[in-house]
């Protein structure tokens, strides 16, 4: 029986909600508790160095309450030394490394593994002798992929947002990248996440591939929130992902 593929559900837009008009609500700890009562595997939490969504004391409510529940914290994170101390004091379950650029609206492609190989190996091994999963966020491609393996990170997550935005040919297309890029990480003993723009369509189609192992997904299920409910959303999403009917 294949292994379940396990959703990490990323609680960033609750906090860009609370953020737009200050205030305490509505509370991304809160939302967090709700979908690891949904059924989420786990929560997704990007400290940007701008902290436009997620703030240093949602990180702090948000580590206390992933021990409390014994479920794991991803915590996205730039390539810089703040960060990087911030990690190492808290110490999640796992670090994802992510591309990052103060004028960007979101993430907007993956990491460049093989222009930052010396800081990169620096920060994993540091993040790894803490104890800390390290993953870096990638494009599908297989230079990239070797890249990783050379810095000494356990995980890739492969930016699916090209694959999602795409469409006929061009969909089909990015898939089949997916798809190899996802082989070759896994034959190389990576293991192999996804994350970005996925839907409930999208996110059981990448759940097909052998190799992935977690799904993130964060934008989608907050905006699906908003008329079905966060539990509903989490539900449906699961049930895509196992290939039930919703």
């Amino acid at each position: 029986m294949a292994e379940r593929v396990r959703l990490g559900v990323n609680i960033d837009h609750v906090a860009t909600v609370r953020n737009a008009r200050g205030g305490l609500h509505p509370d991304p700890v809160r939302a967090a508790e709700q979908a690891l009562a949904a059924g989420a595997d786990g929560i997704t939490a990007h400290l940007r160095e701008d902290r436009r969504h997620i703030t240093d004391p949602d990180i702090e409510a948000l580590s206390a309450l992933c021990a409390r529940a014994g479920r794991p914290l991803n915590f996205e994170m730039a390539l810089t030394q703040e960060m990087l101390d911030i990690a190492l004091r808290h110490r999640p379950h796992a670090v994802c490394i992510v591309p990052e650029r103060r004028e960007e609206v979101t993430t907007e492609g993956g990491l460049n593994v093989q222009a930052h190989i010396g800081p990169l190996f620096f920060a994993v091994q540091q993040l790894k002798e803490a104890g800390i999963r390290v993953s870096l966020f990638i494009d599908p491609s297989k230079q990239q992929v070797m890249a990783a393996t050379g810095v000494g990170a356990q995980v890739v997550e492969f930016h699916t947002g090209r694959y999602c935005h795409a469409e006929g040919e061009a969909r089909q297309a990015a898939f089949a990248e997916l798809s190899a890029a996802a082989a070759m990480a896994h034959s190389v003993g990576l293991e192999v996440h996804a994350g970005h723009g996925l839907d409930y369509e999208t996110a059981a189609e990448v759940a097909t591939l052998p190799q992935i192992r977690e799904l993130n997904i964060g934008h989608f299920l907050i905006g699906e929130a908003i008329f079905i409910g966060l539990d509903e959303a989490i539900a449906r999403m699961r049930s895509a992902i196992d290939g039930a009917a919703f």
